[in-house]
């Protein structure tokens, strides 16, 4: 039998998706972010996932408001998935930690400290950081170059393991008669004293109950994927069609494979922005309100603020190789694009204009049997190719049998052995999933059932084989 799919929500309290924030009912107001939380928790574990996850990022500036203002203010990682804690008994709980900027020692106490206090569903995901202005926030003057990042990085992994291995599984004796708390022999320093962590150890929390706690990690430089493939229980990649993902996991495996590790211990993980509906034509009206609602030039002239070069018609046209003197580059974001502008667009606006037709049921006016769409269908305009173009997403649209085709797919062509589940906007857009697709992908044992996931920690759920001491 198939093993289910390892499926995991990953958190963005206003959205995933830029304008995703201005739905109605969405929510918009980070200060009361706890209830969110909350109600994403329980949803999620009342829908079988598999975890809870949460990224970061280490500055803020008013350029996110328009690029990825989930970003723009949010709670630190591990101090959301401790707050979960408490309102949770089964869904794993994954944090992210820049190893560029945080303390080894610090992290595997706080990593640990969950794993205890949730009877092991704690997980952690390790970057190094993308973000420039971060440097400036830890007293740095300029963000570490990619080789000197994972450099560290990788002792930062080691430091971790052993630390969470300071305490041997038998080390805590507690024997009162005897007066006998614990064996000194089983309590282990971790010395490690690499060029860029030192840590001495040992951990002062109790061992973790998964012994040693999932580790995922994300990324596309050569550093990157073989930190992934070599350490990493969880490989997150960006793939944006079937064929990227089947080539980056085939990639990830040989590189496992290579450094002599199990191709099968690396669970490689996609991303899908399902948007979720009673039916398909009711989602794709939910994409098309997403796609007219993103922020373009001409609606914000602000010139305090940094905005998007790339959201103007004009910009589009550049990314398509139209003439200078195309008379399409200055259409008003409001016209419908004509079939023939959709022409002079080429070869890769053709795509563009296809998967909208597939995604939010957009066609171009008068393109005839081929291009136009079925009664119903509405009309394609500039403000539609722009937004797309400039906010692409992994959109998957349905309802909860075409969302479910998509995961199978995936999953029968080897292309991902899970996936992160985003939410455009916030609550209904989860809740959507939860209620309807997920059902559907437990129908087809492609999650795990109410039984399987009964007292699992989270490398049950991740398939990762117990961890025994050295």
């Amino acid at each position: 039998m198939t093993e289910p799919l390892i499926i995991g929500a990953m958190v963005r309290t206003l959205g995933a998706y830029p304008s995703g924030w201005r739905q109605s009912g969405a929510h918009r107001d980070p200060a009361a972010d706890a209830d969110m939380l909350r109600r994403i928790a329980r949803e999620g574990e009342d829908a079988g996932l598999d975890y809870l996850f949460f990224g970061d990022w280490l500055a803020t500036g008013p350029d996110l408001e328009f690029r990825d203002p989930y970003l723009l203010a949010r709670i630190d990682p591990v101090s959301a998935v401790l707050f979960l804690a408490g309102v949770t008994s089964r869904i794993g709980l994954i944090a992210t930690v820049n190893t560029t900027y945080a303390d080894p020692y610090t992290t595997a106490r706080s990593l640990a400290s969950l794993d205890v206090l949730t009877r092991g569903r704690a997980g952690i995901n390790l970057v190094t950081g993308a973000e420039p202005r971060a440097a400036g926030n830890h007293g740095r003057d300029a963000h570490a170059d990619n080789e000197t990042r994972y450099d560290r990085a990788e002792e930062f992994v080691e430091a971790l393991r052993r630390l969470w291995g300071s305490w041997g599984e038998d080390a805590w004796i507690a024997d009162a008669e005897r007066g006998v708390l614990i064996d000194p022999e089983a309590l282990h320093t971790a010395d490690l004293r690499g060029a860029h962590v030192q840590v001495a150890g040992p951990l002062n929390v109790a061992r973790p109950p998964q012994g040693q706690i999932p580790i995922v990690h994300a990324g596309t430089s050569p550093r990157s994927r073989a930190l992934a493939a070599t350490e990493a229980d969880l490989a997150l990649i960006a793939a944006p069609t079937l064929a990227d993902a089947i080539a980056t996991r085939r990639l990830l495996r040989d590189i496992a494979a290579e450094a002599a590790r199990s191709p099968d211990a690396l669970n490689v993980i996609a991303p899908v922005l399902p948007v979720v509906a009673d039916t398909d034509a009711d989602a794709r009206r939910i994409v098309e309100r997403l796609l007219a609602l993103v922020p373009l030039a001409e609606d914000h002239q602000r010139a305090r603020r940094a905005f998007p070069h790339d959201r103007t018609v004009a910009a589009l046209a550049d990314a398509f190789d139209v003439p200078a003197d195309d008379p399409l580059r200055s259409a008003a974001f409001d016209a419908p694009v004509t079939a023939a502008e959709a022409v002079r667009l080429g070869e890769h606006g053709a795509r563009l204009i296809e998967r909208l037709g597939l995604i939010a049921g957009l066609r171009v006016a008068g393109a005839g049997v081929s291009g136009s769409g079925a009664a119903g269908d509405d009309p394609l305009t500039w403000r539609h190719l722009v937004a797309a173009h400039a906010v692409p997403a992994a959109f998957v649209v349905g309802d909860a049998g075409t969302i479910a085709d998509h995961f199978e797919t995936w999953r029968d062509e080897g292309a991902a052995d899970g996936f992160n589940v985003l939410s455009a906007f916030q609550p209904a857009q989860f809740e959507a999933f939860a209620r309807q697709a997920a059902p559907e992908l437990r129908r087809r044992g492609l999650l795990r059932s109410a039984k399987e996931s009964a007292g699992a920690t989270l490398r049950d759920r991740l398939r990762i084989s117990s961890y025994v001491d050295a």
